[in-house]
């Protein structure tokens, strides 16, 4: 049984697998901080200033401290029980960067396919007619 297990995990396809879900683990991570400390704050500074991490909305007040909570961390904090709108939209954006990233790899690979796949032209010789 040990044998046929390790017969599976070391055939192409999963270390393969294993490899592409590592690299995409640390891709995650660059796209997190590419949206989180890039591409959100000219977008708040376009919009008055805003931070879209410290967009949420209090469910329930912390017994800790009453509000209005200046950002996030003093609401949970407060131990207040909140909506956390601007950490959605954050990972809504990062998961667009990476749907397009991934979208424009399997793009290109399908490419890479095709012209691979392309039939041999046809040959340019013909039968001499004097012959």
């Amino acid at each position: 049984m040990f044998k046929e297990f390790k017969t599976f995990a070391m055939r192409g396809n999963v270390v393969d697998m294993a490899v592409g879900i590592i690299i995409g683990g640390a891709f995650g991570t660059i796209v997190k901080s590419l949206v989180s400390d890039i591409i959100m704050p000219p977008i708040g500074l376009l919009l008055g200033g805003v931070d879209f991490s410290d967009i949420f909305v209090v469910l329930k007040e912390g017994a800790n401290a009453s509000p209005p909570y200046a950002t996030l961390i003093d609401a949970q904090t407060a131990g207040a029980v909140t909506i956390n709108v601007g950490v959605f939209l954050n990972s809504v954006i990062s998961f667009l960067i990476v749907a397009f990233a991934v979208f424009l790899l399997i793009k290109s690979i399908n490419r890479m396919q095709r012209e691979q796949e392309k039939p041999p032209e046809a040959p340019t010789t013909r039968d001499c007619p004097f012959c």
